[in-house]
């Protein structure tokens, strides 16, 4: 059974609109992005987003209407499977509200639209038309009375002539009456342009759809001169001072402002909605214009195919036109839709790159300050190839990872097309920037942040070691000096705690004694020591109470407010010795402690040291795991919960209990942050709560948000000790240190999605990963428009991994007269001409004959091999012609297989120089038709087909003179769009298609027949709505009883990054169960049922519901809903909600 969750949700910008959705007097700027609604609001020039809604389905339109009598807008959504629904906003709640859900199944003899889904809304925002189904177009309006006015009419369904539409838009009329443009050409394979108009409506209270008739209701019907014409614009009427009247004589008529612009590839052409007179223009160079939005009724911005923007005018004498023209005025990312903000700023939604938002000022006389970027909205899609750099451990180079790594994984991604293309690290979690290094100082024990008299922040750091102390002192500016003295404290000895206090004074504990010292004299004013030869092995302290371990033997309770007098002191039996001690820093009497033999933690009174309340950790009696650290603190908001305990376990297990006002334990929970134990940094934070870091082999911040606690990973593994250093120079800093440094750090607080971007003004086609030589190789390709004419090149270069840039020089893959593309880049370890394993990168390529020069030759692609040299330039070392274009690469056992058009080729490698190799064809295998992606597991290749989804091939070595060979061993029957494929565990395949699912196929060697044997069949399948463009398989380590096993990564069209993993068959009807009741239990916009949502969908085939898999994003909206919701999820399938909860968190804890 398997199993997935997004790492990095998609980010990619499909639809925008300018809207009064929240408000009649706030417009907002509303954003799709694959399964989900943005709202965004413009505040001082800055867009921020005020509420996010998940969709059970893939949005493929988004429109607004706007009912009769109503100041706001409803928003009209409509998935990819045909569910349409409206939206409206609910004030009170701050929510969208579904308004109307409705579903057209469509007929099945009908055929999809050759473009996109398009849904219009005419100017009034009441009439609709769809065109989803070719030569269909759908017309729908809302009702006209108060109490239908959010109500969508159906009208009719009605058949066009047009078949192949590119463009349609309404117009605005004089009339009032709805009426509809289309830009068509007649057939699929004709290269014209015709324009035809219609009105919408057939009678004049516009209730009855008209026929369409191109015979008798077309309005307008004309040739349209540019072929390449693929934009419509429709101009807004103005009020002329004179009433111009409808002309008999059309041919003295002029063109007036109201029509429509037909955009073209070399010429605009403007006509008029009433006298249909024309007016042309030539552009003063090509351009394939992508989208539009009106500046005002004159000036409209056009961006195309290459990111420039343009500015069209319509050059008017009054209200005539006379001409158009279009001026470049800047560069944007190539936009998939462009949003006119008003107070002139732009909003460019992209695909391809980042969206962006512009300031526009039309008037500067220079070019560069026409349009300035504001901000900028991070898009890491389309993700067309990445890498996995670690898993969280980069401890000897190791790729494997563990089930605690709370998504540490760093994944650098190749993102976004042509010119917006870049390199791009992610990783998720609570992210640390270092603003300064105090120096190496190796094996820090503790440190501590206080503040010197008369400041009142913290301006000095002690910094404990085993045997001294050594404190830094800090001004203003941040300048560091160490100090060989402060306030008379011991720099002997190695410092346990140390504090301010009330009234100017300062605690400091060693392992021989505790001090009170005058901060500003140095004078000591108090002291305890303990007798004879014991030590102080512990210390904890509130503003009142000092709590000491004594030998581990013995706790001491000193009252801060009598100078250190001894309240209580108590000895531990012989049979048990104490692990830890806290004080409460909010809990004025009351601390806590851990014992080491029994394996409990007790609630004292810091009065009497009596156990007010206690608690055995250990489950069984052959539980040995040990308390090593405590807190007691409150980490939500006092209105949403008391205090909570948190308990270190020698095991890696962080176990937590709710206190109660009488101090009772309850609410269990148990979290694994690692696989020894964690030490507890307490972080205070605003509104009297804290934040606890949590430092093991994989560091975490535990913190409160949505009212739970969460545990999120800190993107700094080596941290050892870390302390609060809120000072002037550093305000909200913190202070870590690793085995050899000591670094000042600022910490997010909460878990974010971190990404560094690399820009490349090229796509990154391919990129590979060498750990060796700590590079990335990248396979790029420049697509680039010199003088009219698109020019096309491909190269290979090099991005160091820390510095994240480029090193090296760059090889162009360059052959005369074809335009070669680069298809595959793999890093692998081959044997060197002396016998010695290095690293190589392998490039395949494809050859694009020029229309110019014709096929020349037979050659139609290349493998390259590549070496590193000491300056850390590539350099060829072998370059093998093909005669079918190399479209995947991958190696096995120190051979290379080749997936070339319509052949996979298994080939030996030999390095006969330093400069020189040979390959030598050892084997190959013809597919169905066409091999998109391979991936190896032993002598076992996955081959996904272009259309035949997935065959296994093993290669066999010849024995006694034989020649190897390769030999199909099993087929997956049913036909598939592959895009990727990747091997999971034992017999089982991961396979991805174009139409957006997943399927796990398993082989069963074990079979009855041998049919049996031959047929993968599917064991578990799911639809992502995204299309997945590479997956790489990881390998994690995970305790006995994990539920979910983590096996890949997924890099998605839509910027999406997902976790793949596999379900333990422990945990497999338990989660199965509470997917289900989820799933019928909580409800999204439009009411979309999720199993429809998940169910498997292409051309030939509709699964009910997913199938085997479980969908991770389901299963933590758990934790969104209220606890009477929870309770009802949770009838009937066994575990508390407390358990369900661990569960989920654990779940969550794996991205």
């Amino acid at each position: 059974m398997a199993y997935i969750a997004p790492i990095h949700r998609p980010t990619s910008v499909r639809h925008a609109l300018r809207t009064h959705l929240l408000s009649a007097d706030e417009e907002s700027l509303v954003l799709s992005k694959a399964n989900r609604i943005e709202i965004w609001r413009l505040s001082e020039n800055t867009l921020t987003m005020v509420h996010s809604k998940v969709i059970n389905g893939t949005i493929s339109v988004l429109q607004k209407l706007r009912p009769v009598f109503s100041q706001t807008d409803l928003l009209f959504v409509g998935t990819e499977r045909f569910e349409y629904f409206t939206l409206a906003w609910n004030p009170e709640t701050a929510q969208l509200d579904t308004a109307e859900p409705f579903t057209d199944p469509g007929e099945h003899h009908m055929r999809d639209s050759q473009s996109h889904d398009k849904c219009l809304v005419d100017p009034s925002g009441r009439y609709m038309a769809m065109h989803l189904w070719e030569g269909v177009l759908t017309i729908m309006r809302l009702g006209n009375r108060k109490n239908t006015a959010t109500t969508l009419e159906w009208m009719d369904q009605v058949r066009l002539s047009e078949l192949f539409i590119k463009a349609s838009t309404f117009l605005y009329t004089e009339t009032g009456h709805p009426k509809i443009a289309f830009l068509y050409q007649t057939r699929a394979d004709s290269h014209d342009s015709k324009l035809a108009t219609y009105r919408l409506t057939s009678d004049d209270r516009d209730t009855l759809a008209s026929r369409f008739d191109a015979a008798r209701d077309r309005d307008l019907d004309i040739d349209v001169p540019d072929a390449g014409a693929t934009m419509l614009i429709p101009v807004r009427k103005v009020e002329e001072e004179v009433k111009r009247h409808n002309f008999r004589n059309v041919e003295t008529a002029k063109a007036h402002l109201g029509g429509l612009i037909v955009v073209g590839e070399t010429r605009l052409q403007y006509i008029d909605e009433v006298t249909k007179r024309m007016v042309e223009s030539s552009l003063k160079e090509a351009s394939i214009f992508v989208a539009w939005t009106e500046y005002d009724t004159t000036h409209y911005f056009l961006a195309d195919d290459y990111g420039s923007l343009h500015l069209l005018s319509i050059i008017t004498n009054g209200v005539v036109v006379t001409g158009m023209e279009t001026t470049r005025i800047g560069t944007t990312s190539r936009a998939s839709s462009l949003i006119y903000l008003g107070n002139s700023l732009l909003f460019v939604a992209s695909h391809y790159g980042d969206s962006q938002l512009f300031r526009i000022d039309l008037r500067s006389e220079k070019f560069q300050d026409i349009i300035q970027l504001v901000q900028v909205l991070p898009n890491i899609g389309p993700i067309l190839d990445f890498a996995v750099m670690d898993m969280g451990n980069r401890e000897n180079d190791s790729q494997l990872g563990n089930e605690y790594s709370s998504g540490q994984a760093r994944i650098v991604t190749g993102s976004g097309v042509h010119k917006d293309g870049t390199l791009r690290s992610v990783r998720s979690g609570v992210g640390l920037e270092d603003v300064g290094i105090l120096g190496d100082l190796d094996h820090t024990r503790k440190l501590f942040s206080i503040a010197s008299c008369g400041s009142g922040k913290a301006d000095t750091l002690v910094v404990s070691f085993l045997t001294e102390t050594r404190v830094f002192k800090f001004d203003t500016d941040g300048e560091v000096e160490e100090v060989e003295s402060l306030c008379g404290m011991a720099f002997d000895k190695q410092t346990l705690l140390a504090t301010n206090l009330p009234y100017g004074q300062l605690l400091q504990v060693t392992t021989t004694g505790a001090t009170i010292l005058d901060a500003e004299s140095g004078v000591t004013i108090a002291s305890w020591a303990p007798g004879g030869e014991r030590v102080i092995t512990n210390a904890s302290a509130n503003p009142h109470w000092l709590l000491l371990s004594v030998g581990g033997t013995a706790l001491v309770s000193l009252s801060l407010t009598n100078n250190l007098d001894v309240i209580q002191e108590k000895e531990i039996s012989e049979r048990d010795q104490i692990a830890c001690i806290h004080v409460a820093p909010q809990l004025s009497d009351v601390g806590v402690v851990g014992f080491w033999t029994s394996g409990t933690v007790s609630i004292i009174d810091l009065s009497s040291l009596q156990p007010i309340h206690g608690e055995s950790l250990r489950k069984s009696q052959d539980d040995a795991s040990v308390p090593r650290d405590l807190v007691l603190v409150q980490v939500l908001p006092r209105e949403v919960a008391g205090p909570t305990l948190f308990v270190a376990m020698e095991d890696g297990n962080v176990v937590t209990f709710s206190i109660s006002d009488d101090f009772k334990l309850s609410g269990r929970k148990s979290v694994i942050l690692g696989t020894r134990q964690a030490r507890f940094h307490l972080l205070p934070q605003q509104g009297g709560i804290y934040s606890i870091f949590a430092t093991t082999e994989h560091p975490s911040l535990i913190y409160g948000s949505e009212r739970r606690i969460i545990y999120s990973a800190v993107t700094a593994a080596d941290a050892t000790c870390v302390c609060p250093f809120d000072t002037e120079a550093f305000p909200g800093a913190i202070v870590v240190a690793t085995d050899s440094q000591i670094k000042i750090s600022q910490i997010d607080t909460e878990r974010q999605t971190h990404v560094v971007s690399l820009p490349m003004g090229e796509m990154v086609r391919r990129i590979a990963y060498s750990p060796a030589e700590k590079v990335f190789g990248l396979g790029c390709i420049r697509r680039e428009l010199l003088n009219g004419e698109e020019i096309i090149e491909s190269s290979f270069r090099l991005v160091d991994e820390i510095k994240f840039d480029q090193v090296g020089k760059a090889i162009s893959l360059r052959t005369p007269s074809v335009t070669e593309m680069v298809e595959a880049v793999i890093r692998a370890e081959l044997l060197d001409s002396y016998g010695n394993l290095v690293e190589r990168f392998i490039v395949g390529t494809s050859y694009l004959p020029d229309p110019d020069y014709g096929t020349t030759s037979d050659i139609r692609g290349r493998i390259i091999v590549l070496g590193i040299d000491s300056d850390r330039n590539p350099y060829q070392i072998l370059e093998h012609r093909l005669k079918g274009a190399c479209r995947s690469l991958a190696t096995m056992n120190g051979k290379i297989v080749a997936a070339l058009t319509k052949t996979v080729v298994v080939s030996s490698y030999e390095e006969t120089s330093t400069t020189t190799g040979q390959l030598t064809r050892l084997a190959s295998y013809r597919p169905s038709t066409y091999p998109v992606d391979i991936a190896i597991q032993g002598n076992t290749i996955a081959v996904a087909d272009l259309t035949k989804s997935v065959s296994l091939v093993r290669y066999e070595a010849g024995e006694e003179g034989a020649s190897p060979k390769l030999v199909e061993v099993a087929r997956h029957y049913q036909s598939a769009w592959a895009t990727a494929v990747c091997h999971v565990e034992g017999e089982s395949w991961l396979e991805a298609d174009a139409d957006g699912n997943l399927m796990v196929l398993r082989r069963n060697p074990e079979g009855v027949t041998a049919e049996d044997k031959r047929r993968l069949e599917v064991t578990s399948e799911l639809s992502l709505g995204e299309m997945v463009n590479k997956i790489r398989s990881i390998s994690v380590e995970t305790s006995p009883g994990a539920m979910i096993i983590p096996k890949a990564f997924l890099g998605t069209v839509e910027g999406g990054i997902y976790m793949f993993g596999t379900v333990a068959p422990h945990a497999q009807d338990l989660l199965l169960r509470f997917q289900a009741k989820l799933a019928t239990v909580i409800q999204t916009a439009g009411h979309i049922e999720f199993r429809n949502y998940r169910s498997f969908r292409n051309g030939e085939r509709q699964g009910d519901g997913p199938f085997r898999f479980l969908d991770g994003e389901l299963l933590e909206r758990f934790l969104d809903v209220d606890e009477k919701t929870q309770q009802e999820i949770c009838q009937g399938l066994g575990p508390s909600v407390e358990d369900l909860r661990n569960i989920v968190e654990e779940l969550r804890r794996l991205h």
